[in-house]
């Protein structure tokens, strides 16, 4: 699933309110302009946030593992999400 050149399991970096800068998986869709991100740490996979795409940048970045998982069904925790967010800054 795609929604505006960006697929589940994406990293983005949110461009604009209190989470300015920081890093988030997108783990759902929601209508034309809006995604649920999670971070596994401050936004929890079960309570996603929901934010607009304009202030999301995308980054060339798909967990691949998270994506499947997604797509298929199967539950994503948030400790793999954490795990993988810190791998990509190592």
């Amino acid at each position: 699933m795609e929604n505006g050149g960006i697929a589940l399991g994406q990293v983005v970096r949110s461009k604009a309110g209190r989470d300015r800068d920081k890093v988030f998986v997108v783990v759902g869709f929601e209508g034309e302009q809006y995604l649920r991100i999670a971070d596994g740490d401050l936004r929890k996979v079960d309570k996603p946030k929901k934010k607009k795409i304009k202030h999301l940048a995308k980054t060339g970045i798909v967990l691949q593992e998270i994506a499947e998982k997604l797509k298929s069904g199967k539950k994503v925790t948030n400790a793999e999400l954490r795990k993988s967010l810190e791998n990509l800054g190592s």
